[in-house]
């Protein structure tokens, strides 16, 4: 029972910490930049791009093995640029809807329960098992963020502001849980 109640508490801990660094702070923000002459690039893709999706340009099949004089030319078109990737939604959506805000505390809820389960394998006193929680959102962060900056191009600050953001929610969610296990056994 004390997992649950863990990994409910500490989500809604992270939940609040997530409104907090995007909304109040600059976390959410930075490293973001608006397209410069946005509209006649929305309305070229808006004739061009038909479904949602996440498009890596320049673009390559990747469905099939290419051949060699296939690879060359994507290279090519690769090293002269522009390179980006793309999450696109032809028809939008509401920017700040229940649904969007339930799922993030449903995934922080979730999240905090993973790391309550771990928790319960941990020996050490309240110090080292905050310790441990922070070290899963460090993990997680140099997992997925460093690699998207890495092969995406993911700007440098964004990267930063979501280590940040991932290693101080994980610290939040650490405090919580430390205080809610119990410790393994030493």
């Amino acid at each position: 029972m004390r997992i649950l109640i863990g990994g409910i508490v500490a989500g809604v801990v992270v939940f609040l910490w997530g409104i907090v660094g995007h909304m109040l702070l600059p976390l959410g923000r930075t490293g973001l930049k608006m397209l410069p002459n946005e509209e006649p690039v929305l309305s070229a893709m808006r004739r061009s791009i038909p479904e949602p999706g996440l498009y890596l340009f320049p673009g390559m099949d990747m469905s099939k093995a290419p051949s060699q004089a296939e690879q060359k030319a994507w290279e090519a078109k690769y090293s002269s640029g522009p390179v980006g990737l793309l999450v696109y939604r032809p028809h939008g959506g509401k920017p700040l809807s229940l649904k969007l805000f339930g799922i993030e505390l449903l995934s922080n809820i979730a999240a905090c329960w993973v790391a309550a389960m771990i928790l319960t394998r941990i020996a050490g006193g309240f110090g080292a098992r905050v310790w441990a929680v922070t070290l899963m959102g460090l993990f997680g962060w140099l997992a997925i963020s460093i690699s998207y900056w890495n092969w995406y191009g993911f700007p440098g600050s964004y990267t930063m502001a979501e280590g940040i953001d991932q290693v101080v929610g994980a610290f939040f969610a650490g405090l919580v849980l430390a205080g809610i296990i119990k410790r393994a056994p030493g």
